[in-house]
């Protein structure tokens, strides 16, 4: 739904389409590629509306993705480049659209795992210690099946890995036993004791389960 600017367009274009987008940056394409992305805070520092947006130092010149990407891979790529949205692009490499985070992260909260009542466990662990398998195993001994995980680095430790699970189970008392009687440590815990109904209430669902 947002219109790539072209090459020739200048500022003034670019400031008012943000504006009625609603986006911190617009996509600036030339002959079916992906130039980059343009910004309010790359246009206001040289003060010169009138300026063909090509001629502007653009960011994001490789904060694509191909067709059949993952929503992951999405939201990976948006992170890396610091950008609220994605172009897309086929296999020559012309530019097809974008994808912002917000239409991703809509996307991902429709999924089972964030529809399914349960509860969400937050566990931090050294990496030699990480085996979803065994935590898996110990989860499934409770009558309890793990709906979706997710792990990285425990951004309080370095040295750690965080893992956060959705499990199909409200009452997460005798999971926690379990684990912590097997040297786990949980730091979060949380229930989501019916479904959810908004798309916000969705989203903000994700976003405490992705823990961004």
């Amino acid at each position: 739904m947002i219109p790539p600017l072209k090459a020739t367009d200048d500022a003034h274009k670019a400031i008012v389409w943000m504006e009625e987008f609603r986006c911190n940056h617009m996509p600036v394409v030339d002959n079916g590629k992906l130039l980059g992305f343009i910004s309010e805070e790359i246009i206001l520092e040289t003060n010169d509306i009138e300026k063909r947006v090509a001629d502007f130092t653009l960011v994001g010149q490789q904060c694509t993705v191909p067709t059949s990407s993952h929503y992951y891979d999405i939201l990976r790529i948006a992170s890396d480049h610091k950008l609220q949205m994605v172009a897309v692009v086929n296999e020559e490499g012309n530019y097809i659209g974008v994808i912002t985070v917000q239409d991703t992260l809509a996307f991902f909260a429709q999924s089972a795992a964030i529809q399914m009542p349960g509860g969400i466990l937050v566990l931090s662990m050294d990496h030699h210690d990480y085996s979803l398998a065994e935590i898996s195993r110990l989860i499934e001994e409770n009558h309890t099946k793990v709906l979706s995980s997710i792990v990285k680095e425990d951004p309080l430790d370095p040295g750690k890995l965080r893992l956060t699970l959705k499990v199909n189970q409200l009452d997460l008392t005798r999971i926690v036993a379990t684990l912590e009687r097997f040297g786990y440590k949980i730091i979060g815990r949380y229930q989501e004791s019916k479904p959810i109904g908004s798309e916000k209430e969705r989203i903000d669902l994700l976003l405490r389960y992705l823990d961004i």
